[in-house]
Order: C-alpha cells, then sequence, then structure tokens
C-alpha cells in the first residue's frame, strides 16, 4: 500500500483533531485508542502527571514567597531537573498522576532497529503564546528573523529567578518568579488546543508510515507518546519501559514533532537549559536523502524547548528531530487555538513522510 495522501492525512488529522486531548485525560487515551486500532499496535498503560505548569508555578511560588536561600536553591535545581529530560523527582514524589497510554506498533526484523516516534496529546493556550507577539517584532525587524539559529531562552528565568534568591539577589528573583508564576496560572485556566499542527500531524507521518511497513532488513518501531506536552512524560515512560532492551549501538530514533508548517526542518539541537547537540552524520544523511527526493529541508536551527527526541538524545540513541517553520522560523499556530485542521500544510506533512520513509529504507542491509 502507498503512503498516505494528503487528503487522506488531512481527514487523520481532522478525525483526532475533533477529541479534546489534554495530557493524562480521557480524551487523550480516547485518541490514543484510534491510533492503535489504525497502526495495528498496542496499548502500553502509564501513570503521568499531565502539566507543566504546576510544577513550575510550584516551584516559584515557593521560593519567591519564601525569599529563602535554601528554597531558593531547591526550586532551581528541581526546575532544571524537570525542563531538561531529567528525573523530575519532584513531580513524581509530590504530585498527583492519572492513567494514560502510549502507543507502540512493530513492524519487521533486523539487526537494526528504527524507532519513529511522534505524539498525540495536545498543549493548553496562554497569552505567552500569542503568535503576533514576536512576529511583531520580526516584521519591524526582519533580519532578526533571517541571522537567527536558535530560538529564545523561553524557560531561563524559571531557572535564574529561584537561583538569584538562592545567591542572595532576592528583589530581581522574586520578581521573575512571580512573572513566571502568572504565566504557568495563565496555562493552566486555558483550554486545550485542537493541537492539529502539534502534533497530530507528527500521528499522520506515523499512520502513513504504517502503510509501507515492513520493510525487509530492518526491524521499525512506531511510537506515539502520551503527555509529550507535560514535559515529555509519555517518551520518559517508554524509555524506562524499553531503552533497556533498545541497544544504543543498533537504534536509531526519529522524533516527528509539529511538520505542518510550511518549511520542513531538521534541528541541530535542542535543549530549555543547556544546548543538546544532535549528531551531525544523521542530519547530513537526511539533507541528502531530502535532495535526492526534491525535498527542501531547512537547518541550522536550534530550539531552546525539547521533543520526544531529547530523551533519547540524551540516553545516548543516535537521534534526529524533524520540524517545520514559517518565514519567521516559528511553527504555525503553536500553542494557540488556531491550530485546527484547516491550517495545516499537509504538503509538507507528506514530504516528511516521504522522507522518513527513505531513512528507514536506507537502513536496512539490503539498501
Amino acid at each position: 500500500m502507498a503512503l498516505l495522501t494528503e487528503d487522506e492525512l488531512r481527514q487523520r488529522v481532522e478525525r483526532l483533531a475533533a477529541i479534546e486531548r489534554e495530557s493524562g485525560s480521557d480524551g487523550e487515551l480516547e485518541a490514543a485508542k484510534v491510533i492503535a486500532d489504525e497502526l495495528g499496535g498496542r496499548l502500553e498503560p502509564e501513570r503521568v502527571h499531565g502539566t507543566y505548569w504546576w510544577p513550575v508555578g510550584i516551584l516559584m511560588a515557593l521560593a519567591g514567597l519564601t525569599r529563602s536561600r535554601l528554597v531558593g536553591l531547591f526550586a532551581g535545581i528541581a526546575v532544571i531537573d524537570d525542563i531538561t529530560g531529567g528525573r523530575q523527582w519532584f513531580r513524581r514524589t509530590f504530585l498527583p498522576k492519572r492513567e494514560t497510554a502510549n502507543v507502540v506498533a512493530e513492524f519487521g526484523e533486523g539487526d537494526d532497529t528504527v524507532v519513529v516516534v511522534a505524539h498525540h496529546d495536545a498543549a493548553h493556550s496562554g497569552l505567552v503564546f500569542h503568535p503576533e507577539l514576536p512576529r511583531a517584532v520580526l516584521r519591524r525587524f526582519p533580519k532578526l528573523a533571517e541571522n537567527a539559529d536558535t530560538t529564545p531562552g523561553t524557560m531561563w528565568g524559571a531557572v535564574a529567578g529561584p537561583l538569584l534568591i538562592a545567591l542572595g539577589f532576592k528583589r530581581l528573583g522574586a520578581f521573575l518568579c512571580a512573572g513566571y508564576a502568572a504565566a504557568m496560572a495563565d496555562i493552566g485556566l486555558r483550554k486545550v488546543v485542537p493541537g492539529a499542527n502539534d502534533n497530530l500531524t507528527g500521528v499522520a507521518v506515523l499512520l502513513s508510515l504504517a502503510r509501507e511497513l515492513p520493510i525487509p532488513g530492518v526491524r521499525v518501531i512506531l511510537v506515539s507518546t502520551c503527555s509529550e506536552e507535560s514535559f515529555m512524560e509519555g517518551m520518559q515512560a517508554f524509555g524506562r519501559r524499553h531503552f533497556p532492551e533498545l541497544p544504543r549501538e543498533r537504534t536509531t530514533f526519529i522524533c516527528v514533532d509539529t511538520v505542518g508548517s510550511p518549511n520542513l526542518l531538521a534541528l541541530e539541537g535542542e535543549g530549555m537549559v543547556w544546548m543538546n547537540e544532535y549528531p551531525k552524520d544523521l542530519i547530513e544523511r537526511a539533507h541528502a536523502l531530502a535532495g535526492e527526493l526534491g525535498i527542501e529541508l531547512l537547518g541550522d536551527l536550534r530550539l531552546r524547548n525539547a521533543t520526544d527526541g531529547l530523551i533519547a538524545l540524551r540516553a545516548g540513541y543516535p537521534t534526529i528531530t524533524f520540524g517545520s517553520v514559517d518565514e519567521f522560523k516559528i511553527p504555525t499556530n503553536y500553542h494557540w487555538p488556531t491550530d485546527t485542521a484547516d491550517r495545516v500544510d499537509y504538503g509538507t506533512v507528506a514530504d516528511m513522510a516521504r522522507l522518513t520513509r527513505e531513512l528507514i529504507v536506507r537502513a536496512s542491509p539490503r539498501a
């Protein structure tokens, strides 16, 4: 069977976007069942907290209200751990959990394994995500977008605030903590967005790939994670469950996240605090294959946020993460109510499916 057409990709995104898929919710689990049915995969039940505004907001409030150096140090360390793909010990120890599930589908056999990852939950909106905030500046100063190779560090203040208090700069630190606590409260009170671009486009790529699997000589695992929007909790759970059985020297991860903007790209690196660089050889291979397929693939962009790819990368696996951006080097409709199925560029999604298929084919010893 051939990869899904653009119309078929749209149908999948429209169907899933109609489900409210908050991280750790019944809707997220409903979407997982729909995806598992089409992939012919299985549900792997997991327990997640399901937010990031509670752990970050609580830590900001603790540090800002107490203005204690010790509490500031505690909060700073906890925030760094939570937002960088660490153990997330604060939320796992102190915050409530909910039942949800990852979707896992396995195809073929071979010494080498390719794991393709997307996520099916959707984010809450928030004033900080208003699409005109960055674009108004970039329209006025277009050189900023042209020269940018790294997105802004939107979570740096959540680290700086508590640590400034710990260092004795209590007024400035408390000011930053108050600002981030207010932003987290605003996000928590907002509704869940449809999440068509972020990241039903990635799920649609998984559904498309499944049409042409298995590929002789290579084992392929398609994973649609839950609760990525709560700082990759679903991928963290997948790692705890499966990393011990996936040898690093024989396993490659491909993360597909938000690929419905006009310009497809391969990330050079990502990380909310420090930058984690993706393997240059994988990026170069992706650009070469994209050229062969007639697909324009942007590069030279690093993300100061985090995707599921970060979890595999930090665990030592060869990993590549694909996304997409508009002319301002920003994903369209990111975490905003306008992230609907009718605003997705399905040509880009189809290109991503073609490129991912070719990466898998070249992993086969028969290629």
